[in-house]
């Protein structure tokens, strides 16, 4: 996972696209994880309390160790090292990112290579008999700015703690999570409606604000946000400039590499939810074109397939942040994406 920078431009198609409560591209960090079987064991207790389902010690190990292996691998571009720390939606954007390091400007490369920490952790930990297999925490990287937060997910993969998820966004879009007097938090079925839609119904309605700008089906599912307004525009924009002539643009909605979605009950009856989503674009010549043009792509597609072409099929795969209301439509309030393919 990449470590957050607000250096470059707001991203449009056929770069990074990062879109969220800010217009400036996140790339977040990655890294951690923990395989002791006696440090992610549920929490003893001499009394009848309810154990959780890892101690915050052996949690704050997890993190730690999930750190450390991120920026070593993060420096030396160690797709193989990465995987031992991480895996699902996250590790989909972190091989992207490790692929287009060579077409980054020097500064982006430096600063992506650079050593943080995450500080100000909020462990949110499951009780032991909830079901899950996973625990999140909201922290800061020091790489951000003060008002930036990050909701990590550290799910079991092959036996070992494992970052899958991980979203960048205002701290102020994270509501306030339900724990109980035990100090765990609740988690919610991924599956269960609150209000008119589950949460992992989400992913695939989203994806209509770049099919149609949301004419379809997503105008009418969440509630405005600047996250939901900025996928609109990029549905707009269309062909770069010196294509608008030449080509057509268009969008679809792809599944996720990683469907697992996350979720967790907050203080005000509502439900937090962290979805994997994804959609490929295409550029594509008009007919007329087709004959005596060919598409060049650019350099970090080029990376992918460097064959000039009529169609040029860009893959991206995103994580997203969403607050669902029992009593409202559901909002989405930060989503990221990578682009992880082009042919």
């Amino acid at each position: 996972m990449s470590r957050p920078t607000h250096r470059l431009p707001h991203l449009r198609r056929l770069t990074v696209l990062a879109l969220g409560v800010t217009t400036a591209v996140t790339l977040t960090a990655c890294g951690g994880g923990s395989g002791a079987d006696t440090d992610d064991a549920p929490a003893r207790s001499t009394d009848a309390e309810p154990k959780g389902l890892l101690t915050e010690q052996a949690a704050e190990k997890v993190v730690d160790t999930y750190e450390r292996v991120n920026n070593r691998a993060n420096a030396e571009r160690d797709q193989k090292l990465l995987s031992t720390v991480e895996a699902g939606q996250v590790h989909e954007q972190s091989k992207a990112d490790y692929k287009q390091w060579e077409v980054w400007s020097k500064e982006d490369q430096k600063e992506y290579a650079s050593s943080f920490t995450y500080e100000d952790r909020d462990y949110l930990i499951p009780a032991a008999d909830s079901g899950v297999t996973w625990f999140a925490v909201k922290t800061r990287s020091s790489a951000s700015t003060e008002d930036e937060a990050a909701l990590m997910v550290f799910d079991k993969v092959g036996g070992t703690y494992k970052l899958t998820m991980a979203v960048y966004a205002d701290e102020s879009s994270i509501p306030e999570f339900a724990v109980d007097r035990h100090g765990h938090v609740t988690p919610a079925d991924p599956s269960k409606k609150v209000g008119a839609h589950a949460p992992d119904e989400l992913g695939a309605l989203y994806e209509d604000f770049f099919e149609t700008g949301g004419k379809a089906k997503a105008g009418k599912t969440f509630t405005p946000t600047e996250t939901s307004k900025d996928s609109i525009e990029v549905h707009e924009e269309g062909p770069d400039d010196d294509m608008e002539a030449y080509a057509t643009e268009k969008y679809f909605a792809k599944d996720p590499a990683h469907p697992k979605v996350y979720a967790l009950k907050l203080a005000d009856g509502g439900t937090l939810a962290l979805f994997p989503t994804a959609h490929t674009s295409e550029l594509m010549l008009k007919p007329r074109y087709m004959s005596g043009f060919d598409i060049n792509p650019n350099e970090k597609e080029a990376l992918y397939n460097p064959s000039e072409r009529d169609i040029v099929t860009d893959e991206f795969q995103g994580q997203a942040l969403a607050v669902l209301d029992p009593r409202a439509k559901p909002r989405v309030t930060a989503i990221e994406y990578r682009m992880v393919d082009s042919r």
